[in-house]
Parts: structure tokens; C-alpha cells; sequence
């Protein structure tokens, strides 16, 4: 698993720098955010696009992400969404990045209007 700033996220979103990990020259795939957080807190603050999957969840809706995906988890502050890359990554997931600081990082770096809780 990669860990990904919220700046690295941001530029990757509006493809307008090299893949996170460096590459360049490649064809740039938007990647799937899995937010891990409760529909609470989904709620007050998430990240356009973004799917929302409580960590509880994700075990029992395995079979609805793409294995070969690049996955973007993302949760309050890093912590939450790191185990579930690691479980996905046991799962045989091959591209997983953790979103650094998560949605409280994302609101401070890149989107002061997001409400933060």
C-alpha cells in the first residue's frame, strides 16, 4: 500500500501531473475513492465521487470493488482507512494508496470549505 498525500490526490484527480507513484507517459485512470467513514460522517464532509463503504462493511461488499482498481481509501485522518488497504491488499488488491490525514488533511490542504468535524 502507498501512502498518498492530499495534494498527490488532488493533482492525480485533475490528471495534471504523473501518476502518484512516479510513473509518466501512461494513459491516467481516475481512481476509486472508498471512503471507510460511518454514513454520519459521509454526511457532514466527503470527497466528490467518493463511495461510501463503512470499514464494518467492507468484508460483506468485497465482491462490489475491482481487484486490478486503483483505490484511493480515505477516512477521517489515515488511520481507518490504512488497516482497510491492508486487508485489501491480503485480498489480492494491487493498487492501493492511503489518503494521508484523510478528510480532516483534504479540508486543510485542498478544500478550506469543506466542513471539518
Amino acid at each position: 500500500m502507498q501512502q498518498l498525500s492530499t495534494r498527490q490526490l488532488a493533482a492525480w484527480l485533475t490528471a495534471s501531473d504523473p501518476m502518484p507513484d512516479g510513473r509518466a507517459g501512461e494513459a491516467r485512470r481516475k481512481p476509486l475513492l472508498l471512503d471507510v467513514r460511518e454514513p454520519w460522517e459521509y454526511e457532514l464532509c466527503h470527497l466528490t465521487g467518493s463511495l461510501l463503504m463503512p470499514m464494518q462493511a467492507v468484508p460483506a461488499r468485497l465482491t462490489e470493488l475491482d481487484a486490478d482498481a486503483d483505490v484511493v481509501v480515505i477516512c477521517h485522518h489515515g488511520v481507518r482507512s490504512r488497516q482497510v488497504g491492508n486487508f485489501l491488499e491480503h485480498q489480492g488488491f494491487s493498487s492501493i494508496y492511503n489518503l494521508v490525514g484523510g478528510v480532516d488533511a483534504w479540508a486543510n490542504d485542498v478544500d478550506p470549505a469543506m466542513c471539518k468535524y
